[in-house]
């Protein structure tokens, strides 16, 4: 228990508490109004939203791996939790939130914190834009008054259902939306540290109690009295089918979970300049969402909007996390009854600015203009979590990115011929050298430039196998600039060295870097090329080479391709004219 706070509580003062017990209020006030309109826009009712903001939120910031955390319920569960319960009901709502939360404790356990680096930002980008627009559509009805509206899981059934019934408008419920609205977008700009969507609700819920009484639906009359009491404990039913039926969706709420608690956590590391644990956080957020549904809550995650408010209102420790958990629950023991009047078209603006807020307009539409192959991710994983489901759009999304990223990556491998530039001192190896009038018959080099993996290795292979026809004698491969190969590429290696082992050729390998070096061993084609073939130095490599040529082939040729060659060259004429000079005086003799 002692490692659970070190490092967390150090050198905690007075003056530390006072600033945390400041944010923390402030943060609560915010959370409220979102609780709710979360919890309704979910499907269930207003008061599981308040539970979970309350219990979660203590239970993340206490035992989650970032100081500044706010947990709760967010928008970006909304689609998936409103499936869950259209399709199994309240009941299995919680049962698959308390899987989720096994799963993250799980996730955290085996430390899969640091792979939310791998998730592209296309993808992220993608699914939180499209999850902006279900969110936002979603309350076209209640900011309208429709009624006998019936909610589905389709986002096109649920359009469907708002223009058949768009001759039931109800103007009160307009006006009521309206005003809302107006208050949440003016309060920042006159008071900026008050919460807009908190006064909106508060300022259009007097008005239409004042002059629409009666016209417009409220929590009430929706969802019945929300009850100023302590939630009941209870453990849903549990058994082998219903975890089998709801462990997809409790995958799915922890996935999403994770990926927006650490997604948060890095958003408060920058505002902060400090560093959370990945693995921690995810198995805090594993916690708070076992032990939220056994109250009736709801799934939770770090929430980026309100651990942002937590920090610019000096939040210096979890303990703001705590208070802002403790206000939420005062809140509800004293106020409850009054929450019941507030109106449902007030609490459709809030989420729409939420949604508005949380689509990430600016950030879509830069990389929508970069027409790359990350702007065909994000259309795609943007336009499935839309039409199908969160799920689908991630996998396709990462699946697309992976292909699209094995692409680029394979063509990131240079293969390129090259000889030693005599115009140069150091005689530097280079590809522009080689011509059909210079380049040596018996020794053939080769620099390679980028990953030997499966989206490459045929690409190196035919390269190679092009000069293996030839049959050289000597065939140099500069390996240094290699970062790594796969089982793929090693294949394709072995391929070419068996090869020009059986048509008689020697294969040397300069310049290999260690990791690559160690694979080799491992795989065994280290002592398949043998030992005394391997050069730290290019150079090293080409003196060895020539030495294992076939001088007689050096008759004649005028390629010129190393320094040595005219040496080696002038020394065959000198032999070729004491040849004939001999033959000359033998002819004369006899």
């Amino acid at each position: 228990m002692k490692e659970l706070f070190t490092g967390r509580f150090q050198g905690y003062s007075l003056g530390h508490f006072h600033k945390d017990l400041l944010s923390g209020i402030i943060v609560g006030v915010v959370a409220i109004p979102l609780a709710m309109s979360f919890a309704i826009a979910s499907g269930v009712k207003p008061e599981y939203g308040i539970y979970t903001t309350f219990i979660a939120g203590i239970l993340i910031s206490l035992l989650g791996g970032s100081k500044y955390q706010i947990g709760g319920p967010t928008g970006a569960f909304i689609p998936i939790l409103l499936g869950i319960v259209l399709t199994y009901g309240y009941e299995n709502l919680l049962l698959a939130g308390l899987l989720a939360g096994i799963l993250l404790c799980l996730m955290g356990i085996f430390r899969f914190g640091s792979l939310i680096k791998f998730i592209p930002r296309p993808v992220t980008i993608g699914f939180t834009s499209g999850i902006a627009v279900i969110i936002f559509t979603g309350q076209i009805a209640s900011f309208l008054g429709l009624t006998g509206i019936k909610k589905h899981e389709a986002f096109i059934a649920n359009i469907r259902e708002i223009i058949i019934h768009m001759d039931t408008i109800n103007p009160y419920s307009v006006a009521t939306a309206l005003i809302c609205l107006f208050v949440i977008l003016v309060t920042p700009k006159l008071f900026p540290k008050v919460p807009g969507s908190l006064i909106g609700i508060v300022v259009s819920s007097v008005i239409a109690t004042l002059f629409f009484s009666g016209h417009v639906s409220t929590i009430g009359t929706a969802y019945g009295t929300i009850p100023n009491t302590l939630p009941h404990f209870h453990v849903p039913d549990i058994t082998l089918e219903r975890i089998q039926q709801l462990l997809g969706p409790a995958f799915v709420i922890a996935m999403l979970g994770g990926i927006e608690s650490l997604l948060s956590a890095v958003v408060a590391d920058g505002m902060t300049n400090s560093k959370h644990n990945s693995n921690r956080e995810l198995i805090g957020q594993g916690i708070a969402n076992i032990v939220t549904p056994l109250f009736g809550g709801i799934p939770a995650t770090g929430a980026i909007a309100r651990t942002a408010t937590n920090i610019k209102s000096g939040a210096v420790s979890p303990m703001s996390g705590v208070i802002h958990g403790v206000f939420v629950l005062f809140t509800l023991l004293l106020l409850a009854p009054y929450a019941s009047h507030i109106p449902l078209a007030s609490m459709a603006p809030v989420l729409m600015v939420v949604a508005w807020n949380m689509s990430e307009q600016k950030h879509f539409v830069h990389v929508l203009k970069m027409k790359t192959g990350d702007s065909l991710v994000l259309v795609v994983t943007f336009l499935l979590t839309v039409f199908t489901s969160l799920t689908t759009a991630v996998e396709v999304g990462l699946i697309l990115a992976v292909i699209l990223f094995t692409k680029r990556m394979s063509e990131m491998l240079v293969i390129d011929k090259v000889l030693p530039d005599r115009t140069r001192k150091n005689e530097k190896v280079l590809p522009h050298v080689v011509s059909e009038t210079h380049d040596c018959p018996q020794v053939s080099i080769y620099t390679i430039e980028g990953p030997l993996f499966f989206g490459a290795a045929q690409t190196f292979e035919q390269s190679i196998m092009e000069t293996i026809h030839y049959k050289p004698k000597v065939l140099i491969l500069r390996m240094g600039k290699v970062p790594f190969m796969d089982t793929t590429g090693e294949s394709y290696l072995r391929n070419i060295i068996d090869h020009f082992k059986k048509q008689g050729g020697i294969l040397l390998v300069s310049g290999i870097a260690p990791g690559l070096k160690t694979a080799l061993q491992k795989s065994g084609l280290y002592d398949e090329i043998g030992k005394e073939h391997f050069f730290h130095r290019t150079g090293e490599a080409i003196d060895y080479a020539l030495k294992q040529l076939e001088v007689k082939k050096c008759r004649g040729c005028k390629h010129f391709a190393f320094r040595e060659c005219e040496q080696l060259s002038q020394s065959l004429r000198v032999e070729k004219k004491l040849n004939d000079e001999q033959n000359t005086i033998e002819a004369v003799r006899s």
